[in-house]
This record gives C-alpha cells, sequence and structure tokens, in this order.
C-alpha cells in the first residue's frame, strides 16, 4: 500500500463512464492517468482519485496538482 493510503495496483475505468464525467469545480473536461489512477483537471489543477473503479469527484478528496504536473504534456486525452 502506497503512503497516502493508495495501492498502486492498475486501475480501470469505464471509458463510457469517463465520457459522461466533468471536473465538478469547473465543469471542464477530464484526463485519465493510468499510471496514479487519477482523473485529471488541468483547469482546476486537481487530480480526482479512483478507487476500486470508482472516481471519488470530491474536491475535499483530490490531489493539487504540482507545477510539473500542470506544464507536463498529458499521458492520455482521454479513455483508452
Amino acid at each position: 500500500m502506497a503512503a497516502d493510503g493508495r495501492d498502486r495496483k492498475k486501475v480501470n475505468v469505464d471509458p463510457k463512464l469517463l465520457e459522461l464525467l466533468a471536473c465538478p469545480l469547473t465543469k471542464g473536461p477530464l484526463t485519465w492517468d493510468p499510471e496514479r489512477g487519477e482523473l485529471i483537471s488541468r483547469i482546476a489543477k486537481l487530480a480526482y482519485p479512483v478507487r476500486d473503479g470508482i472516481p471519488i469527484m470530491l474536491p475535499s478528496e483530490a490531489r493539487t496538482l504540482s507545477v510539473e504536473d500542470v506544464l507536463s504534456p498529458p499521458r492520455l486525452s482521454g479513455p483508452s
């Protein structure tokens, strides 16, 4: 288990679900980060965790993106 409480096994999210989700703060698009198992909102600079295949879309549960995360190109632009 990771220090932040998340285990690092690969998580899959239903691509149809990803098409429907938007950032709860900005209502903007989300991108999927399969390496960290997070949904990324570049506009809000937040990464929402996905636990057991369920997106946790609460700003209080989101990780704030670092400057490097915001400036780096997205790893994937959508569901795979």
